[in-house]
This record gives C-alpha cells, sequence and structure tokens, in this order.
C-alpha cells in the first residue's frame, strides 16, 4: 500500500535533498539496459505525482536526457542516481534507495526482464514483465 505521510530523501553527499508531500507509489525494479547502466545494477524505484515533490538543491542536479522525453537527474557532486523523468506523465520516478528509513514501501514487480544481466537471477516470485508493464507504472 502507498504511503501517504511526508517522505524525505538525499543524495550521498547531502547537496540534493527532497520531500515527497503526497503518497508513493510501491517500488518496482527495472532492469532495462539504461537502467542497469546508470545504476551499475537494476534500479528499485517509486513515484511521486510531480506537485508533491519538492527538492531542495535542484542547483546540484545535472538532468541528463536518456531517451527522447526522458530525463534522469544525478547529483552532479557525488553521482546519485535520484530521479527518473518521463515529462508526458504526471509523476517522477524517485531511486528508492535515496529515501530515509522507513519508507513502509515494498517492492511489488519487475519491469524490462528480457534485458536483465546474465549474472543474477530474478528468483523472488513476484510478477516479471519482459518490457513494460503499464500496469505496475502508471
Amino acid at each position: 500500500m502507498a504511503k501517504t505521510e511526508t517522505n524525505r530523501g538525499a543524495c550521498l553527499c547531502g547537496a540534493v535533498s527532497y520531500q515527497v508531500l503526497g503518497p508513493l507509489r510501491p517500488v518496482v525494479a527495472c532492469h532495462c539496459n539504461q537502467c542497469r547502466r546508470t545504476s551499475g545494477h537494476h534500479v528499485a524505484a517509486t513515484s511521486a505525482n510531480r506537485g508533491d515533490l519538492r527538492i531542495t538543491g535542484e542547483d546540484a542536479i545535472t538532468w541528463f536526457t536518456s531517451s527522447p522525453g526522458i530525463r534522469r537527474g544525478f547529483c552532479r557532486f557525488c553521482g546519485s542516481n535520484l530521479f527518473w523523468d518521463n515529462q508526458a506523465r504526471p509523476s517522477v520516478s524517485i531511486m528508492s534507495g535515496t529515501l530515509d528509513r522507513p519508507t513502509n514501501l515494498t517492492l511489488i514487480g519487475h519491469i524490462h526482464t528480457a534485458s536483465k544481466g546474465d549474472y543474477y537471477e530474478i528468483a523472488d516470485g513476484l510478477p516479471s514483465h519482459p518490457h513494460d508493464d503499464h500496469s505496475l507504472t502508471p
């Protein structure tokens, strides 16, 4: 179930911090090539409505356009992978590992498993989709 209280998070060095003033979507693991390359493994991300996200230190975020209409935000000082933003959607994905604990979130599934690394198996029994599944990532 999505958490509805204020959540906070930050990058490793603290130059970027954020608050989410609304609900967070449960966590989805993305195994696509781009997420694997930006994180070194797969990405586990939640998301929030764009209007609920308050960022402090925005000048420390570098936005990289990884696909048309898609940008990835990371701290320009420590390199922390923070956000995935499909500008056509009303929500912004937030890397779950950057949230302060407790998150009270749960992992609900895996997407883009056809692109996963060949050095690990997905054996948690959660739904796995070879490509995107918009029911997991509205």
